[in-house]
Parts: C-alpha cells; structure tokens; sequence
C-alpha cells in the first residue's frame, strides 16, 4: 500500500508540470498560439520552479524535487535567452546614443512621475506609447528639452518619438500596426525609430494581431533608409514568436531582463514586454529599467552604439 508521504511526493510533483510545461514551451520553437502564450511567463515560472525545488529538497520528496530541478534547468535555458542575447560588438570609437522607452499607460494621469522619469533618465531620443490625455494636455513639460517631435502636432495619435536633435515625422500607412516612425538625426547619424505597439496575443486579441504587425514593421522598414530601432511594448517576450520573427527581420534585442510588466510585481516575477529592437549597423551596449512613472509597464533606458563590421569567417 503507498504511504501517505510517496502519495504527498507524488502530488507535489504533479503540481510542478505546469513549471516544467512552460520551460518547453519556451524552449520550443514551436509557434502554435498556445505555446506562444505559455512561454512568455518563463521567469516568473522560473521563480515558482526555485521556490518548488527548495521545497522538495528540504521536505526531501525526491520526485518532487527532480521535477522541480528539470523545470528550473529549462527555464533557465529559456530565461538567459532573454537576459543575455546574442549582440554585435560596438565600435570603439563610437558615439553612444541613449534612448528612452516607455508604455505610460493611457489612463495614466500622473504627469509628474511621468515628467521626472523622462528628465532622470536624460536621453537623447524618446519613445512613448499609449500617451493618454492627461500627458498629452501637459506634453510640453514631460518633454521639456525635446523640441523635435514625431507627430508634430501631439492629440491625433498616442505614440510619440522625440529627440534633443531635428527630426522628420513619417507618415503612417493604414496597415494596422499602431506605431509613430521618425527620421532622427544623432551623434550616430541618422537613425529611423520607430515608437512601436504591438496588440496583446491571443487569445486577449485576435490571432493573427500580434504577426500581421511585425509584418507591417517589416514592411515600413523596407520603405526606408536604415538603421533602424523598433522601441515601445511588443507584448512578446524576446525568444517568443513575435521575437524570433523579428530577429528573422534583422533585428536584435536589448537585454529583457529584470522584466517589465507588470510593474508593481517583484522584478523575478516580471515578464521582459517592452523592448528596443537594432538593425545590424547599431549594437545594443547597455539597458537597464527607468524610473518608474505610474503605468504598470516600467521604462527602459538603451544605450546603443554602431556595431563593428562582423570578423569574416575563418578558412
């Protein structure tokens, strides 16, 4: 007859599949919707995996405990993906450029947190999207010391890109990707942004939102000269589906860790949304999370450099 503590071990590491069912999901590849949605909450499951693993060596439940550290294994794998992705090298004698990110949330009305974010973080060329009312009625004190702005005349749209330098707004297509583009001019040169949004994934939105719009990025980009960055809420982690099409695009993301949504969460439960995305001739060199400013997405502050051309292969 089993015995009441095997009963107990085995229960216990049946309630750790879910944990070890992301981390393949995440590990993958496999673009289905529903393997989509469950590997964007590899870090926070990571944590649970953790937690789950402590639990089972101290209680010493051995089933419990090895799958805990089969989850914690893959979910690692699946997390350092995000946290440390592949990147070019920067030019050593290059400029740096700083870039502010951040989703405000549109009914976020708390200006002042919002205002000294963008002042703390003291970038050259900001990114917002979901501008709501109340920081579109007060935009010129949120972006005070940004004179150059894409859409010159903020209240038709909410995504906004603005730079210390000139810049020229560019028109947006009809082709249901919400985001504001710009031609901004840099210690690096011209570089193309894009103030990107995507839609939540299915099944918060409909299934095909989230790649018909990485597909309308492709396109725009195509439409203009390089290089480019693609920063705003992607709502996609960047291993996921949508990541992997952008990289499939030529893109390569800053780092999506510690995450940022959703804010008020610990940072290792937090999942890595909001994201600035290069083009080959830039190089991400460091990001980190801004001051917080009230929306439940924290901002992000990228520096970025041009890349040194790529060493060419060895015979």
């Amino acid at each position: 007859m089993i015995s009441i503590r095997r009963l107990a071990d085995a229960l216990a590491a049946v309630a750790v599949l879910p944990c070890l069912g992301v981390g393949v999901a995440a590990l993958s590849g496999v673009g289905h919707r529903w393997i989509d949605l469950l590997a964007q909450f590899a870090a926070p499951a990571l944590s649970l995996a953790i937690v789950a693993l402590v639990l089972g060596l101290v209680a010493r439940f051995r089933a419990a405990a090895a799958s805990a550290a089969l989850s914690v294994l893959l979910l690692a794998v699946a997390v350092w993906g995000q946290a440390f992705p592949a990147r070019g090298v920067p030019e050593p004698d290059s400029p740096r450029v700083t870039l502010y990110v951040a989703n405000l949330h549109v009914e976020n009305d708390d200006v002042d947190r919002i205002a000294a974010s963008v002042a703390e973080a003291d970038a050259d060329v900001v990114a917002l999207v979901e501008v709501g009312p109340a920081v579109k009625a007060e935009i010129d004190r949120v972006l005070a010391g940004y004179p150059h702005r894409a859409p010159e005349r903020i209240g038709w749209r909410e995504n906004i890109v603005a730079s210390r330098r000139p810049l020229r707004p560019l028109r947006a297509p009809a082709d249901g990707l919400f985001a504001q583009g710009a031609r901004v001019e840099t210690a690096l040169g011209p570089i193309t942004v894009f103030a990107t949004h995507l839609t939540r994934p299915w099944p918060f939105q409909y299934q095909w939102g989230q790649i018909s719009q990485a597909m309308a990025l492709d396109d725009r980009m195509e439409a203009q000269p390089g290089p480019f960055v693609a920063a705003g809420d992607f709502n996609s982690v960047s291993n996921a589906r949508i990541g992997r099409q952008l990289k499939d695009m030529g893109l390569t993301p800053a780092r999506g860790f510690p995450g940022t949504w959703p804010a008020g969460a610990p940072a290792f439960a937090r999942i890595g949304i909001d994201h600035a995305w290069v083009s080959p001739e830039l190089t991400v060199v460091s990001r980190r999370l801004g001051r917080p400013t009230g929306s439940d997405h924290s901002p992000i502050v990228v520096e970025i450099a041009r890349a040194a051309p790529a060493a060419p292969p060895t015979s």
